[in-house]
């Protein structure tokens, strides 16, 4: 099942245009599945890093100045 889809103009990089062409041909895909594919994984981490930014909201925000002189301290600098 396809979902509808949208045109848009896209320029790459001359470099980074013949290296997806070169694999679009390779792997016998479409430029446009193999950018779409690269789009989803993208979002797909970037979902992800949302989810653990979720997770840790409520954990303690700690100043850098305290956690570098808990190292010093402890003796780990």
């Amino acid at each position: 099942m396809h979902t509808a889809r949208k045109r848009a103009t896209v320029y790459f990089d001359a470099d980074l245009h013949r290296a997806l062409r070169l694999k679009a041909a390779e792997t016998e895909t479409s430029l446009s599945d193999l950018v779409n594919e690269a789009v989803k994984l993208t979002l797909s981490e970037d979902a992800e890093d949302l989810m653990a930014w979720e997770e840790r909201i409520a954990e303690p925000n700690l100043p850098f100045e305290a956690v570098v002189k808990d190292l010093r301290r402890r003796g780990r600098i």
